[in-house]
């Protein structure tokens, strides 16, 4: 995973901040990996080892909070261009009302996905990662701490588009959410399973636009219920709005059994 592409051994700063505060300055762990011939692995597998540990922990203490606060929280996934900036930016339009929502955005640079969700009005922090290719426990507790949570039901994770490194990292999510588009072919879950493996839902997205890029739906469905036969499956259209009625009654849903806890003013 990350030790193969380097982003957890790369020096650089995570940057996280919201619409109504000052950005703070956060400096990401980094463990570092010096191979010598035949002796690499020796050096390797332990480090990964410890930081997924140490993320493994915080992602409970996570888990934790969020569930004392009866909040929802999905860690959605998918490679970029997938669409999942135009498919929260709807769902926040579409359920803002029903079901109060904020989201925490991660980007390696810049705020623009940020800056479009606001627009809705819902509460956005931004997580600048610089060279680092996923979000980890840690900036998710550091991100969580500008933005109001007590009024929320939902709060949507935007990892890093990447299929492989954000696999590895618990945020302390509710559920995690792998995205795929019909413009990146029936084959993705058969290339990347170790995220489809790990997904409580995927949703199918721009199915409005399968039959003009040659998208097979029977065998791109096939390939899903062979890798991911746990997950919930749904076909959705961000753009044209199909399917995302039953994708919003399935987080209704998921908030029911949360809803004693909650308390709003």
């Amino acid at each position: 995973m990350c030790t193969d592409c380097g982003c957890a051994v790369t020096p650089g700063k995570v940057e996280i901040h919201s619409h109504s505060h000052p950005s703070h300055d956060h400096h990401h762990d980094r463990a570092h990996d010096h191979h010598h011939g035949d002796r690499a692995h020796t050096h390797t597998l332990p480090v990964h080892q410890a930081i997924l540990a140490k993320n493994d922990r915080l992602a409970e203490r996570n888990r934790g909070y969020f569930l004392a606060k009866g909040l929802l929280v999905l860690n959605i996934l998918s490679s970029p261009g997938s669409g999942k900036t135009t498919l929260i930016q709807r769902t926040l339009s579409d359920l803002g009302e029903r079901l109060p929502t904020g989201v925490i955005v991660g980007d390696l640079a810049t705020d623009n996905d940020a800056q479009r969700l606001r627009e809705t009005g819902a509460p956005v922090v931004q997580i600048t990662t610089g060279s680092i290719c996923h979000l980890e426990a840690d900036m998710i507790a550091q991100a969580i701490a500008e933005i109001p949570l007590d009024p929320l039901q939902l709060l949507i994770i935007e990892n890093v588009g990447n299929l492989v490194c954000p696999a590895a990292y618990d945020l302390g999510e509710t559920l995690r959410v792998a995205l795929l588009s019909t413009t990146e072919g029936e084959d993705k879950p058969l290339k990347y399973p170790t995220l489809f493996k790990s997904a409580d839902v995927i949703l199918l997205n721009k199915i409005d636009i399968a039959e003009v890029v040659g998208f097979d739906r029977k065998i791109a469905l096939k390939n899903l219920q062979q890798v991911a036969p746990q997950a919930q499956v749904f076909e959705v259209s961000a753009r044209s709005g199909f399917g995302l009625e039953q994708w919003y009654g399935y987080l209704e849903e998921q908030i029911n059994p949360l809803a004693p806890q909650l308390v709003h003013p």
